[in-house]
């Protein structure tokens, strides 16, 4: 495909990420984004949670195979292993996840309701999101096209870098499924227990932080950080607001030394 010159664009939005990173840390220290457990009205009309899942998220799928073959790098095998375990990550939360959530209603457990603001404010970043890191990879960060040149680095980082990525998305999809598990049960929210649970009351939210520090050390460029950097900023702070939730709602019964997010320091 014809390549095309947005060299102003892509440095806008990607000093734009990093301006966001600090602005959602601040942002969360106040407010508690209101869905799941945290849901309160007051954010837009409901949508169903599946439903919300699957759009908010769409931008990383077809903004990002839209884009891609535009890079100059597009055919080259380094981008092309990065670009496909980002669309593995956001095949399994754009169309395995909601299906799972669609399917897994019962009487015992439906899914809340998603915001519509929420979803808006979340689409709004993938959209930035996936314009940015699939034209990092395939345009904007330099890749060797001879074996003599740096070869032995890029493949030991990106061996590396994969081997996080499993298994941080191990960890998070083995603690997404304990969590939906525990809600078919019925009889409302309940103390998870064992694995990553045991340290941590988000191994869910851990195990993407790991996914995409991973991929930060694949691609390794401002780019994939400002993502990572994100994720944290992100998740960090709700899983905290987690914490709380659980330690107020279950008391003295909750585990005093699980963390929030990283085990044994937040």
């Amino acid at each position: 495909m014809d390549q095309f010159d947005d060299s102003k664009l892509f440095w806008a939005a990607l000093v734009s990420l990093y301006v966001i990173c600090p602005l959602t840390i601040a942002s969360l220290q106040f407010l508690v984004a209101p869905y799941g457990r945290h849901a309160q009205p007051g954010w837009g009309p409901p949508l169903p949670a599946a439903l919300a899942w699957f759009l908010m998220e769409s931008p990383t799928l077809w903004l990002t195979l839209i884009l891609y073959p535009r890079g100059h790098y597009w055919s080259h095998p380094i981008p092309l292993i990065i670009l496909t375990l980002y669309l593995l990550h956001y095949t399994n939360r754009t169309v395995i996840y909601p299906l799972r959530l669609h399917f897994s209603k019962s009487k015992k457990m439906k899914p809340k309701d998603f915001p519509l603001y929420i979803a808006l404010i979340a689409f709004a970043f993938n959209l930035l999101n996936a314009y940015l890191q699939s034209r990092s990879i395939s345009h904007y960060t330099d890749y060797p096209t001879t074996f003599s040149n740096g070869w032995w680095w890029i493949c030991l980082r990106v061996a590396a870098g994969m081997l996080l990525f499993f298994w941080g998305m191990a960890v998070n999809i083995s603690s997404d499924s304990v969590l939906l598990r525990l809600k078919s049960e019925g009889g409302g929210y309940k103390i998870p227990r064992g694995g990553w649970f045991e340290l941590v009351s988000c191994p869910n939210y851990m195990g993407e932080m790991m996914e995409w520090l991973g991929w930060a050390i694949m691609a390794w460029s401002p780019a994939s950080l400002g993502f990572f950097l994100y994720t944290c900023s992100n998740l960090g702070p709700r899983a905290k607001a987690h914490l709380q939730w659980y330690r107020q709602k279950f008391g003295d019964e909750y585990p005093k030394s699980r963390k929030a997010f990283i085990p044994f320091v937040y």
